[in-house]
């Protein structure tokens, strides 16, 4: 019995819903002021000391604040949801740690006091966090009965070989051997059959509890088999998906905070395993031998689902902020999937998506190398302008000290997508508060852009 190839099973394509996650990635302005207490007990403003927020929920470091003569400061635009230190330090000022800050925060007070003007780097920061003091989960047995002998016996066969007898113990085995695998296949291929089916009207109704049961039930018949594994998985990562951008959403819109507490936990978990669903259907795929292909074409599309699938559901994982960890893993994804796939625009979108997932994450290098990837193809396209100038601005902000080469080139990106994009545009907002900082307390002038030239 040959065994069934279910290449041919393609009914589904990964629902993304962008549109439902438009407003994802916002930012929200945090401003206070900092008092210097002296060693006389008086309290007065104090003036051009340096406020730099770290990220705490994950890796990264927004760009940093003065205070002005009254020891106000302001940040513009921090994202919404992250978890912020505030470092405070200036000369004759000991450094002072303000944890737990988050976006929209206003009428933030910090006090310090007088002392070696000492300012910390990141890891001391992160140290002193870790350190709260430092800081403002029965067998059967039958027996044979012999025959009874007739009165005449008839003529006795003739005694087989050793050799004979070794010939036909193995074709007898072989014999037995191939009719258990015929009928495990066979019982695999029904529950496939069944499991499928069941799985993708689920999926059609958008019973997406049933639907990723069903395929569940699907893969385990046959977790490793090329032919049908990749599919089954590919469809409950679509279904996982989707499902998590349902609780999300639910969370979001919602306005009971127990809502919100139920949700958001179950949506994290979908798009977690939406990444391992698509992650182990690229597995089998990778490991497959050629004589396990028996259809190329039908093969390379599975890839290229999984791929798809597999970096979407990672962009998801950023943007819901569902897990800021695994920028890694993410990168190394959409490399494959850069590999394979063709459509420049596609690529291009892809490439802005994970230049949205590093800046998210903090990482300004990487966000800068693929916007600029991005670029090339499309270099008048609004998100990857924004998102490149915004890397860069964050990335010479961050150096040590100032790197104003880069603050420049994301100043000039960034005026070309403020005289370009919309007003509707998510980063509109944010890239103006930054261009008119780097005008104004920066003292730096726009330049024009020249385009990337494509690549041929």
């Amino acid at each position: 019995m040959f065994r069934k190839n279910y290449f041919t099973f393609l009914f589904l394509t990964s629902l993304f819903l962008l549109g439902s996650l438009a407003t994802f990635a916002q930012t929200a302005p945090v401003r206070g002021k900092v008092e210097l207490r002296k060693a006389d007990g008086t309290v007065e403003p104090l003036a051009g000391a340096v406020v730099e927020p770290f990220r705490t929920d994950a890796k990264g470091k927004s760009p940093s604040a003065k205070t002005n003569k009254k020891g106000e400061f302001s940040f513009a635009g921090l994202q919404l949801g992250s978890i912020f230190a505030l470092s405070v330090s200036a000369p004759n000022v000991a450094p002072s740690i303000l944890p737990n800050v988050k976006a929209g925060m206003e009428n933030l007070v910090i006090t310090v006091s007088e002392g070696d003007g000492k300012r910390r780097t990141e890891d001391e920061v992160r140290q002193a966090l870790a350190n709260p003091k430092s800081t403002a989960a029965p067998t059967t047995n039958t027996t044979a009965t012999a025959a009874q002998p007739a009165a005449e016996e008839a003529p006795k066969p003739a005694e087989l070989t050793a050799e004979q007898k070794k010939q036909q113990a193995e074709y007898e085995a072989k014999v037995k051997e191939v009719t258990a695998k015929n009928e495990n296949i066979k019982q695999k291929t029904s529950i496939i059959e069944a499991s499928l089916k069941a799985g993708n009207d689920a999926f059609g109704s958008k019973n997406y509890d049933v639907a990723i049961a069903k395929y569940s039930e699907g893969i385990q018949a046959d977790p490793d088999f090329v032919g049908t594994a990749p599919i089954l998985l590919n469809n409950r990562g679509a279904a996982l998906k989707n499902r998590g951008v349902d609780y999300y959403n639910q969370a979001a819109r919602s306005t009971d905070a127990a809502m919100k507490a139920q949700m958001m936990p179950k949506a994290k978990q979908d798009l977690q395993e939406a990444v391992a669903s698509y992650n182990q259907s690229w597995t089998v795929l990778k490991n497959a031998q050629p004589t396990d292909i028996p259809n190329q074409a039908n093969y390379d599309t599975t890839k290229y689902q999984a791929l798809s699938g597999l970096v979407d559901a990672y962009r998801l994982l950023f943007l819901t902020k569902s897990d800021m960890t695994k920028t890694a893993e993410a990168k190394a994804a959409y490399a494959d999937y850069f590999a394979i796939e063709t459509d420049a625009a596609k690529k291009a979108k892809a490439q802005i998506s994970l230049g949205d997932i590093m800046r998210e994450a903090g990482d300004s290098e990487n966000a800068i190398e693929a916007y600029r990837a991005a670029l090339v193809s499309s270099p008048d396209n609004a998100d990857a302008l924004a998102g490149l100038g915004l890397s860069l601005f964050a990335a010479g902000a961050g150096s040590v000290p100032e790197n104003k080469t880069q603050m420049q080139e994301g100043l000039n990106y960034m005026e070309k997508f403020a005289q370009t994009a919309p007003e509707t545009h998510p980063l509109k907002a944010s890239v103006k508060d930054a261009v008119t900082y780097l005008k104004t307390e920066q003292k730096l002038t726009p330049q024009k852009v020249t385009s990337t030239k494509r690549k041929n």
